[in-house]
């Protein structure tokens, strides 16, 4: 008798006998079983010749999944995040494949369509429509540049292009048909701009390493280049017959390079994978992907998991980013899982950024990495910062004068302004200035924050909202006013100052609707826009040609901060988000607006110098022992009981007794936001001079604390933690 032992998505560390039958599995394949009274859909992990369990108590499995087995290499990769992470190992693997997949019901891929022209559409013209039709414009370039557009390349093209492609269907322009994958060579609709030299050997140098593990740091300033060379390495993946895998840290960046991509290089196959599909599409692109059938995946962090079976090439854009973080279920970070894969997979991998991760840019000092470097703009000069102090200048609104005056010069030439505040909400706080009260959300340790459009105050830790206060609950005062400001005060005070200007407010709030990133990019590009107002999202990868002015307002309190990481964060944020003006033919300038204008992490930004900035933090961090230096994991946990809490933190410190003298176990701490959603928060650190032995610890002490019955206490561990 034939034992499948088989990966569920359940929290426990192992896997579950299931008679075959008369079913023949191999590893990697998708299977129907019973588990308690439901249908799960589990995973063929490896097969046996008895089982441990009794025959009698053996259930069978029903069905295979209408799907080709998983590829090896896959179960490999999850098997090594389930260890170095220390996650169980069914949850990790089940939670890399697309959510259609994992329904028992799942009965196979969906019949997919192109579109092509017919021949009353080859007739049309660009010129007949009006000058204001950029879409249908684009729409009739791409297709009368390719045999046919899949769904995919259509949605990348413009939010209205569906809607306009089946208007074209009923007008007879436009015919759909069964989708077909020819043999696509590399083809470019456009020449690419010539290559410096920095980027030429970059190419060289990556290029000639083609089939052979080898990792690359590609660093250089904002506009040096570093997506030509992404481009120049794809393409020659695809001439060896190569698969490429590119990830980017943001959904919002996707859209713009994916057209860039399509618009350079229109008869390849891209398809992109990000959490804003739907799952039908998420399912499709996938499935596309596995099969061999796409040559090129643009994904966030989750797409590093994407079973790709000529994978020649992995690209890791912006790989400092935070986001490439998981922060729940499996913590894992998509670059380290990357440069796994690729060590697994031998192929080369880059990480790209202006601003490298100390951790990368440490690899690479060491000869651990290759080490590349683009020192110069090719199409244009840097842009001219200047600091403004905030002590010595009259400020409206926050804004000082040199600062408003910077934008009025902007609007009479017709150019756009980017002001920068990384606070969403009108006003961070609401407060009553007779009695000093402040709307604290009921069910958190942080304040309500003031939303103007829907008149609300919400939470932006736990969701909860409320309508806004009238009148202080406290002594009855009327006169509530908001402490701070947030990039809707922003908004309205810009409006009121520039009354004619067409100012676009972009963050998390005003992007939530499905496509509504795409649609704003649309209207900066089509030069409908004036000023922007924008967070973090807008500080990297968005290249906007007539932005020849950034202003940052109030990044000071992050030099104040308790996290180690604070000044590596604030300068890569701010070298960021200034390297988005003068991208094309206009001269650049940003407005830094401090009350610190000799800190060395403001002079080293007016320098433009993150090699310096970065090897002196690596000097500090180096004598201060912490990371790159040192290796930790943080032990999270919450209750609804603080006591309950620490109860179990201090039992899981004595838990640890006997352990290795290289880790050291720090006292347990409240979170820094301590109580999230009514659950009080606290954590402990764990740390080692040596990877090697923090895992060896941490692979004793999980199953132990594993075995405790922590109650009501939900605890998760995270090794390697960018947060603390």
């Amino acid at each position: 008798m034939t034992i499948a032992r088989i990966a569920l998505d359940v929290p426990l560390e192992t896997l579950f006998d299931y008679r075959t039958g008369d079913l023949a599995p191999v590893p990697g394949q998708l299977v129907v079983v019973p588990f308690g009274r439901r249908r799960d859909v589990g995973v063929v992990v490896e097969l046996a010749d008895r089982s441990e369990i009794a025959d009698a108590r053996l259930r069978r499995i029903e069905r295979f999944l209408p799907l080709d087995p998983l590829p090896e290499d896959l179960l490999a990769l999850t098997r090594f995040c389930s260890d170095y992470y220390h996650h169980p190992f069914g949850r990790a693997l089940l939670s890399t494949l697309p959510s259609l997949i994992k329904r028992a019901g799942y009965s196979g891929p969906k019949r997919q369509w192109q579109y092509a022209l017919t021949s009353a559409g080859r007739a049309l013209r660009a010129d007949q429509f009006p000058p204001g039709a950029a879409v249908k414009r684009r729409l009739l370039a791409a297709l009368s540049t390719s045999a046919a557009l899949g769904q995919a390349q259509v949605r990348a093209l413009s939010a209205r292009a569906p809607a306009l492609l089946q208007q074209w269907m009923e007008a007879g322009w436009v015919e759909k048909r069964p989708a077909t994958i020819p043999d696509a060579p590399v083809s470019r609709s456009e020449q690419g701009p010539q290559l410096t030299g920095e980027q030429r050997r970059a190419v060289e140098m990556i290029s000639a390493t083609f089939g052979t593990f080898s990792p690359w740091l590609l660093d250089g300033v904002t506009g040096s280049g570093k997506t030509e060379v992404y481009f120049r390495l794809i393409e020659a993946a695809i001439v060896h017959g190569s698969q490429s895998l590119l990830m980017v840290p943001e959904i919002n960046l996707t859209p713009q390079l994916e057209a860039r991509f399509l618009q350079r290089f229109p008869g390849v196959r891209l398809v992109s994978l990000h959490s804003g599909l739907s799952d039908g599409e998420r399912c499709e692109r996938w499935l596309a992907a596995f099969a061999g059938d796409t040559q090129v995946v643009l994904g966030t962090r989750l797409s590093v998991f994407t079973p790709l079976p000529r994978l020649g090439l992995v690209i890791v854009d912006e790989e400092h980013d935070a986001s490439f973080k998981q922060q729940e279920g499996l913590r894992y970070s998509a670059r380290d899982v990357a440069l796994f894969m690729a060590r697994q997979r031998r192929v080369p991998i880059v990480l790209g950024s202006a601003t490298p991760a100390l951790e990368s840019y440490h690899n690479a000092r060491s000869g651990r990495f290759g080490h590349l470097h683009l020192s110069t703009r090719p199409a244009a000069s840097p842009p001219q910062i200047r600091l403004i102090e905030t002590r010595a200048a009259r400020q409206t609104h926050g804004m000082s004068e040199p600062l408003l005056q910077a934008i009025r010069e902007r609007l009479l030439r017709g150019e756009q302004s980017l002001v920068f505040l990384n606070r969403r909400g009108f006003a961070p706080a609401l407060v009553c200035g007779a009695c000093g009260w402040v709307a604290q959300c009921g069910r958190c340790a942080a304040r309500l924050v003031w939303h103007l459009r829907k008149e609300r105050l919400r939470c932006h830790y736990c969701g909860h909202e409320e309508h806004l206060s009238q009148v202080c609950p406290d002594c009855g005062n009327q006169d509530l006013k908001g402490l701070g400001q947030g990039t809707q005060r922003l908004e309205e005070a810009l409006i009121g100052i520039f009354p004619g200007a067409r100012i676009l407010r972009i963050d998390r709030d005003s992007t939530r609707r499905k496509r509504s990133w795409q649609a704003m990019r649309e209207d900066i590009h089509g030069d409908r826009v004036d000023i922007l107002v924008g967070t973090q999202m807008l500080a990297k990868g968005h290249d906007f040609p007539k932005l020849t002015l950034v202003a940052v307002v109030n990044p000071d309190s992050a030099l104040f901060s308790a996290d180690f990481r604070a000044a590596e964060k604030l300068f890569q944020q701010l070298m960021q988000v200034t390297g988005r003006t003068g991208r094309a033919d206009l001269s650049g300038e940003a407005l830094v607006q401090t009350q610190f204008p000799a800190h060395p992490l403001y002079q080293a930004l007016l320098l433009q110098d993150y090699r310096a900035f970065a090897d002196e933090l690596l000097a500090e961090r180096k004598h201060s022992g912490f990371p790159p230096f040192v290796y930790q994991a943080l032990l999270r946990a919450e209750a609804l009981s603080e006591r309950a809490l620490m109860d179990f933190l201090t039992e899981a410190v004595h838990r640890a007794a006997g352990h290795d003298e290289d880790v050291t176990l720090y006292d347990p701490v409240p979170a820094a936001i301590a109580r999230v959603a009514g659950h009080h928060r606290a954590h402990l650190l764990v740390q080692s001079s040596s990877r090697g032995a923090l895992q060896r610890f941490l692979s004793n002490w999980v199953p132990a604390l594993a075995q405790k019955k922590a109650g009501r206490v939900r605890w998760s561990l995270d090794v390697d933690p960018l947060e603390l």
